[in-house]
């Protein structure tokens, strides 16, 4: 169930998103990330298969905490008993303190087009939640963490120097997520950050092109299978140095503004046409089937 990607590195796709094992049998081992809710018990019998019946993980580190990415944490969490880590910034986001800034369905695509279907609520993960504090990994020798904001205000990758292997959540993901055909299951590519849910694309770009400094041998995204190309670090220099923010949508000329307490500041929604075509496609067709029923009762 779980693929080596790297050197004590397992990939486990999760529904849509990945989660990762970081760590040998018989040894201290991390989960990072946890899926879309109600997966728990499938990450649970892989960690199992992978690292024996009765091993517990660490940790959980989270790279963020949207609700793909942390969606099972607290369910894990209880069943092994472990803390949770996330960025001091996440944090009002995983207390229930704060709901994060809304998505923005204007910015165009496919994944904008469900963000409008997504729950958005806050989340509380009890007292599990531990904030990081220096750049090491909870329970992960030799990995670091790298503050990438932007997708979220706190968001992280997680980073192992000696054989350079990148984990990067939504900071950058394998997998075109404007396109219907790329969510469908084309072959991974580099795109940046899922668009409905990035909050400041000027701090977006900027995470992207220090990522792009670290020329990781090995990519593993939030989305989208890994990449291991021999040109994988002049691949994402490149499209780092070539990124942009899309051409519309609520946060791309005015960021949404939080601080540790949750959201700031927001700027305006834009109009979104959408729900009131559904509306209008679904009042034609009632009409037009209400006119077809009267016309069969005087046919009678």
């Amino acid at each position: 169930m779980i693929i080596r990607i790297a050197p004590d590195v397992g990939w486990l796709p999760v529904s849509f998103t990945n989660v990762y094992f970081l760590g040998r049998p018989g040894g201290r081992w991390i989960l990072v990330d946890a899926g879309f809710p109600g997966r728990a018990r499938e990450i649970l019998a892989a960690a199992e298969a992978r690292f024996g019946s009765g091993s517990t993980p660490e940790a959980i580190v989270l790279t963020h905490g949207h609700i793909d990415h942390a969606g099972n944490a607290a369910a894990l969490a209880g069943a092994w008993d472990v803390p949770i880590y996330a960025h001091h910034l996440e944090t009002p986001f995983l207390t229930g303190r704060s709901a994060y800034p809304p998505p923005d369905p204007t910015v165009g695509g496919a994944i904008a087009f469900l963000s409008r279907f997504l729950p958005v609520r806050p989340r509380d993960l009890g007292g599990r939640l531990r904030e990081l504090h220096t750049h090491k990994v909870p329970g992960a020798a030799r990995w670091e963490w790298v503050l990438t904001p932007g997708h979220s205000p706190g968001h992280i990758c997680l980073f192992r120097a000696s054989d350079r292997v990148l984990l990067t959540g939504d900071a950058l993901v394998s997998v075109n997520m404007d396109s219907w055909v790329g969510l469908i299951g084309a072959r991974p590519q580099l795109a940046g950050p899922p668009a409905p849910f990035t909050i400041n694309w000027s701090s977006a770009r900027s995470s992207l092109k220090e990522l792009a400094k670290l020329r990781p041998n090995v990519l593993g995204c939030g989305h989208g299978a890994p990449i291991s190309d021999s040109d994988l670090p002049e691949r994402l220099e490149h499209f780092a140095q070539h990124f942009r923010a899309p051409r519309r949508g609520r946060y791309v000329r005015q960021p949404a503004r939080t601080d540790e307490n949750g959201i700031v500041d927001l700027p305006p929604a834009p109009f979104d046409p959408v729900p009131f075509a559904t509306a209008g496609a679904l009042l034609c067709v009632g009409l037009a089937l209400g006119a077809g029923y009267l016309d069969d009762e005087k046919r009678k």
